[in-house]
């Protein structure tokens, strides 16, 4: 019984399936209802609503944009007008130009400027300046005659930074200007290691050159004096091609520095890159080491301990003497100027040894006395620059004469051996 009733089921299961097998209809395919899903979607929670009013808010706004932009011009043009037309003495021609992009109460734009060889007596003076001016500046020095107590008042200024590194050594700063002092000037540090002095004169400038060239910066050369070696011309102009021993004691220097001009020339000529060079005369003041070799220094020095002056050869050799700010003052207006140069930059004043060394005993000591030596080699018997290119197109000429700026070397001096020797005494 129980058989018969499944195997009845199990037959009629069959003939569903296959009734239903043969009676079924594909469905047809979904209609894609990505429009009225949109159109859901807008007209849900007052969506369209919004999306109307902000459609009139932006049309109000550009149809009176126009004509509120020029009652604005209309108003603050006659007033700012009027100021510069007021006061257009106090400013210069460019100031119009400028007043978009720099701050009128500034009237300089912060520049960020690398000083190789900042610690150094030129280079920290070179920074005070520029500090006092507002700018940023990144002092690059490897302390060989550099001296940290130069910029200790600096420390701390978070416009002031200070990187000990050797510029024979590559180095990536972005900067929009580098004034490339690095290099011994002294007769004693540059003959101690002389083929370090041309390679920091060869490989330092070129690196310099190279940074500018990458960031696009400008950059002056501190060239020298020393170029014109011991001249047949005098005094000295920029055109004059010198009388230079390129095998001699002091052609580390000498030939470094002339290399370092034809570096800096091909750069500006091949690279395009904005160039300006100095060429510096005895330049003195405070901060100058108290032993370097340089007569002013020599001298002042000697007097203060009360030793004898010493005179290379008869005295008659002849050098012209610039203070310190006064070069200062130069190389600014020559980095701030469109001429490319050579440039000298030194005080036209002719002074010998001999006459060098009364004014020292009129300002230190009168007692003191004078003893000559054998002159050292190459030593040039002249040195006077002519400086009218730079009054020409610089505007500028030293200010301060020897007797007036020694006096303010011998303060610094005085102070630096009075504590020199209070060191020693405690030892």
């Amino acid at each position: 019984m129980k058989l018969h009733k499944q195997s009845s089921l199990i037959h009629k299961r069959e003939n569903e399936i296959g009734s239903g097998q043969n009676s079924y209809i594909p469905r047809n395919p979904k209609q894609p209802k990505n429009l009225p899903r949109s159109i859901n979607y807008l007209l849900k929670e007052q969506r369209l609503l919004f999306i109307l009013v902000g459609i009139l808010i932006g049309s109000t706004f550009f149809i009176f944009q126009p004509t509120l932009s020029r009652l604005s011009s209309h108003e603050t043009s006659h007033p700012f007008s009027t100021l510069i037309t007021r006061h257009t003495h106090h400013y210069p021609a460019n100031f119009a130009a400028k007043i978009g992009r720099v701050p009128v109460e500034i009237g300089h734009r912060r520049l960020r400027i690398v000083v190789t060889g900042g610690a150094g007596f030129v280079g920290s003076h070179l920074v005070d300046k520029l500090m006092n001016r507002g700018d940023e500046v990144i002092v690059i020095d490897n302390f060989f005659t550099g001296r940290k107590e130069n910029l200790v008042h600096h420390l701390g200024n978070p416009r002031f930074e200070l990187i000990r590194h050797d510029v024979v050594e590559p180095i990536l700063l972005e900067v929009d200007q580098i004034y490339h002092l690095a290099c011994p000037a002294s007769p004693v540090h540059y003959k101690y290691n002389p083929v370090k002095t041309i390679k920091t004169n060869v490989m330092g400038t070129l690196n310099m050159l190279g940074l500018a060239k990458r960031v696009g910066a400008r950059f002056l050369l501190t060239s020298t004096s020393e170029v014109y070696g011991d001249p047949l011309e005098h005094p000295q102009k920029e055109t004059y091609w010198g009388n230079v021993n390129p095998i001699g004691v002091r052609s580390c220097y000498d030939e470094g520095k002339r290399t370092a001009e034809t570096l800096a020339m091909d750069y500006h000529r091949g690279a395009g890159v904005e160039v300006r060079i100095s060429r510096i005369f005895n330049t003195y003041g405070p901060r100058m080491c108290l032993d370097d070799g340089r007569v002013v220094s020599n001298f002042v020095s000697q007097a203060i301990r009360k030793q004898p002056m010493t005179v290379y050869g008869d005295g008659k050799q002849t050098r012209s003497f610039q203070y310190v700010s006064d070069l200062v003052d130069g190389l600014v207006a020559l980095m701030e100027s469109e001429h490319v140069g050579p440039f000298n930059m030194g005080n036209p004043g002719e002074f010998t040894m001999l006459e060098l060394a009364e004014v020292v005993t009129e300002i230190i000591d009168p007692s003191a006395t004078i003893e000559f030596k054998p002159n050292t080699a190459d030593d040039p018997s002249k040195r006077k620059p002519d400086i009218s290119k730079a009054k020409e197109l610089l505007n500028w000429e030293p200010k301060i004469s020897l007797r007036q700026g020694l006096p303010r070397m011998v303060s610094d001096f005085r102070n630096r051996i009075l504590n020199e020797d209070e060191g020693k005494g405690m030892k």
